[in-house]
């Protein structure tokens, strides 16, 4: 392992994306930070910079391939490599599948899940283009195993990254690129907001072992450890960072 990594991360605005792009620049990689709110972007980047870390901010819708393509290409052009690609952009919609409003279904599986296919195709084009034995990692969920009602378009989504992660690295392994996942439970991050302003929280709380809520960060060491090369042997796999949330009820 270099002693920088170029490591892209999508979603790095908030939540586990911009604990994840802290973890890695404090770690001493180089961050290139993607987001579609450009504001927070930009704060991400100010936060890894104060600290004395390098980062970039490239605006990024996932939802569509140009522009993912493009920050592959804009992160390559500016430091030469990517050596590590974590699709974690989402967003949540809470709505009965009998009540649910296509424009927010189709959205909701376009950033999900298709934002997540395309990075997995274009930084493997990239890496394989440059000889880089890159990791990509995506941003799966509990609700990829699990039922829950109210989600059913979130449900779809997760469960595509799931196989996509183990088709990915099938495919990627001759190149010496490895893909995993996470499956994050219940995170205090934005997205859950809606469940805490419909008085869920104690609920959610219930179903980690730990009885509270994860951190952005823990998840940000999950996915900062399953990028070294001890985890080497992790491949096509999908790890459980849910404090417990799938093993029990």
């Amino acid at each position: 392992m270099t002693a920088k990594r170029v490591v892209v991360i999508t979603g790095a605005a908030s939540g586990i994306g911009k604990a994840t792009a802290l973890k890695f620049a404090s770690k001493g990689d180089i961050v290139v930070v993607a987001d579609y709110n450009e504001a927070t972007g930009v704060s991400t980047v100010n936060e890894i910079e104060k600290a004395g870390g390098e980062a970039i901010f490239v605006k990024t819708d996932v939802s569509k391939y140009e522009e993912v393509q493009s920050l592959v290409e804009t992160a390559v052009n500016k430091f030469g490599s990517i050596d590590v690609m974590f699709n974690n952009a989402g967003i949540g919609s809470s709505s009965g599948i009998l009540e649910q409003n296509i424009d927010i279904y189709e959205r909701t599986v376009a950033v999900n899940q298709h934002g997540v296919a395309y990075g997995i195709m274009a930084a493997g084009s990239k890496m394989k283009e440059l000889g880089v034995k890159g990791v990509i990692v995506n941003t799966a969920s509990v609700f990829g195993y699990l039922a829950s009602p109210g989600t059913f378009a979130y449900h779809a989504a997760k469960g595509a990254v799931v196989m996509m992660t183990k088709s990915a690295a099938l495919e990627l392994a001759r190149y010496g690129i490895r893909v995993v996942a996470v499956a994050p439970g219940m995170v205090d991050t934005p997205i859950i907001q809606g469940y805490k302003d419909m008085g869920m929280l104690e609920s959610m709380k219930s179903k980690s072992m730990a009885r509270k809520l994860l951190d952005p960060e823990q998840v940000a060491d999950a996915v900062y450890l399953l990028s070294l090369p001890e985890a080497s042997a992790i491949n096509g796999s999908v790890v459980m960072a849910d404090e417990g949330y799938a093993s029990f009820k």
